[in-house]
């Protein structure tokens, strides 16, 4: 459960953000409380983030159609609510912009030679240590060092546009 929690808590409580307008624990708990709940019932037919999403926006709708959510909105003065109010075409360019930082990113792993490649996919994606690099390729922890620095140089000269 740790693990969902890490993997997939920024994207519940952007799900939530969007859809109440605001953070709320009290729904992010409720997610990982029903996903621990319904992880038998999980069929591997889509994707796991995929039913997470669903499991948070189903959440959410309940919440906005509870009663507390409403005696709350009746609370919120129209000011309040103005300054609630979201720029929606910054938050979508924004969102674009950050997806197509990403796209560059992964165009110029992909584009590194397939050992520099594999090390950085262990370090920095799947986030192993040295120490498992090393036994996972059968190589000393120097010369995973050495391959991730060389990996690194090389995507600070592709990605200099980005820094």
């Amino acid at each position: 459960m740790k693990y969902i929690i890490n993997q997939y808590k920024n994207n519940i409580r952007k799900i939530i953000s969007n859809m109440t307008g605001s953070f709320n624990e009290d729904i992010e708990q409720e997610v990982y409380i029903k996903t621990w709940k319904n992880l038998g019932n999980y069929k591997e037919q889509g994707k796991f983030k995929s039913w997470i999403n669903t499991i948070t926006a189903n959440l959410c709708r309940d919440y906005l159609k509870s009663s507390s959510y409403k005696n709350y909105q009746n609370n919120v003065t129209d000011e309040e609510e103005f300054n609630q109010i979201k720029d929606t075409k910054h938050d979508i360019e924004s969102e674009f912009i950050r997806k197509q930082r990403i796209k560059t990113i992964i165009k110029a792993v992909d584009s590194l030679k397939p050992k520099l490649k594999e090390v950085v996919i262990l370090y920095e994606m799947k986030e192993l240590s040295y120490e498992e690099i090393s036994k996972k390729l059968n190589c000393p922890v120097g010369t995973v060092r050495s391959r991730l620095f060389n990996a690194r140089k090389e995507l600070s000269i592709k990605l200099k546009d980005l820094i």
